[in-house]
């Protein structure tokens, strides 16, 4: 397994040692950490993309027009 080597200063020390103090390893930490960001990551740019999505004139109108169609269809 690759490993990753980082420098940390007083203020990421201090945040490791209150994240370990539950028995979890600097490492199990870090993985942790860098996960989470990944996940937080891939949560913004959905969230972009939905809030794109919802100002788009064309993807409102193509909306509008199913929900029409589907309220139409549901008559019969």
């Amino acid at each position: 397994m690759p490993s990753l080597t980082i420098r940390t200063d007083s203020e990421l020390e201090r945040a490791l040692s209150v994240l370990t103090s539950g028995g979890r390893s600097r490492s199990e930490v870090a993985r942790a950490a860098i996960l989470a960001a990944e996940r937080e990551q891939r949560r913004a740019r959905m969230r972009a993309e939905a809030e794109a999505l919802r100002d788009d004139p064309e993807d409102i109108a193509a909306s509008r027009q199913l929900a029409a169609e589907m309220d139409a269809a549901r008559a019969w």
